[in-house]
């Protein structure tokens, strides 16, 4: 099966081409790099084409502007189909999630439509985050999980494995969530409908280069987007 890596980026400028380079150690030999970039202006999106043009299982998508995480990773699951990806992964450009366990999370989606890369189960880690910041993220998934009524422990990560037939079932049309609340509602339609969904440990760390793109407005979206989600559901529109 053909895996391809959606790689989102906004300002990654020092983080891309070595990400890329190391997505290349690891990847299936027919898999490829999607490089996603909404107009960077500090010249991320002029790298991603030296490096498409360098080295053959990179491609880009160009897009207009920032609209969000949610918005690249639709653009990059519609591109990514259309060139007949098997597998579609998401992670991080910023090194937050370790590319050498790319492998790891396409060997699981041999029994699984959908594999969340997990920094809550056993063997899982966020070993340079302060208290302030693991009560945060912990607090956030304990709030999806019991308003969702789902057993998964990390709902709101970012680094997965699709088997295309999810991304094809799944309405991608429906979803608008633009941040972090986008992880969760992906992982929520899967399981409505039917697909299996696992998770394999992880080990999340902070970024070294550029700067994060969480911010309030990403808090509070996931804060009231988890309720609508269920309550869509118990309406039968979801």
């Amino acid at each position: 099966m053909r895996a391809v890596v959606c790689l989102p980026t906004y300002n990654e400028r020092e983080n891309l081409e070595p990400m890329v380079r190391a997505l290349g150690e690891v990847l299936p030999e027919n898999g490829g790099v999607l490089v996603v970039d909404d107009s960077s202006p500090d010249g991320t999106g002029e790298i991603a084409d030296r490096l498409a043009a360098e080295l053959a299982y990179v491609s880009v998508l160009h897009r207009p502007r920032k609209e969000g995480l949610g918005r690249a990773y639709l653009a990059g699951f519609q591109q990514a189909l259309s060139d007949g990806a098997d597998l579609i992964l998401e992670m991080d450009c910023d090194f937050s999630h370790d590319p050498a366990a790319v492998p790891r999370l396409i060997a699981a989606a041999e029994d699984a439509d959908l594999v969340l890369g997990s920094r809550y189960v056993p063997g899982g880690s966020i070993p340079n985050w302060g208290l302030a910041r693991r009560a945060i993220s912990r607090g956030g998934n304990l709030y999806a999980q019991a308003l969702l009524g789902l057993p998964q422990r990390d709902l709101t990560g970012g680094f997965k494995c699709y088997r295309r037939a999810v991304l094809e079932t799944i309405d991608l049309d429906a979803i608008d969530a633009k941040g972090y609340a986008f992880q969760i509602e992906t992982t929520y339609r899967a399981l409505r409908e039917g697909f299996r969904v696992v998770e394999i440990p992880i080990s999340f760390v902070d970024r070294e280069s550029g700067h994060s793109k969480m911010n309030r407005r990403i808090v509070l979206e996931a804060i009231w987007k988890v309720p609508a989600l269920r309550l869509a559901a118990a309406r039968g529109r979801l």
